[in-house]
């Protein structure tokens, strides 16, 4: 069992720049593989980023490549998304997950955060 919380959402203007995080607790967490999602009122859930356990891997939805950064830290037991040049777009709630190892679906996740909102004005 692991345990998430995200911080760091808020409201940003268009072009700004928010910088989440996933805090980790319970089991070791080096042994999991993280993602975040996001989901907007009225759609599904959508795969953002993941990074690998040891963090040499990392996987983008193409909507956030070149603007979002995912890292994470294991001596910290936190990843974070680094959101640069947002856009209206981008507004959701955001959820931190883990599993063994990388994925981009939401329903190979076996363990969730609560979300964090996250809302982009234009």
């Amino acid at each position: 069992q692991v345990q998430l919380v995200e911080s760091g959402g808020g409201l940003v203007q268009t072009g700004g720049s928010l910088r989440l995080s996933c805090a980790a607790s319970g089991r070791t967490f080096s042994n999991f593989a993280v993602g975040w999602f996001r989901q907007a009122p009225g759609k599904e859930r959508e795969f953002v980023a993941a990074i690998s356990r040891g963090g040499r891997t990392t996987d983008y939805a193409d909507s956030v490549k070149g603007r979002f950064t995912i890292s994470r830290d294991n001596a910290k037991n936190t990843v974070t998304l680094q959101m640069n040049s947002l856009k209206p777009e981008d507004t959701g709630v955001y959820y931190c997950a883990a599993r063994y190892l990388v994925a981009s679906t939401a329903r190979e996740y076996d363990y969730w955060g609560q979300g964090t909102q996250v809302t982009v004005s234009s």
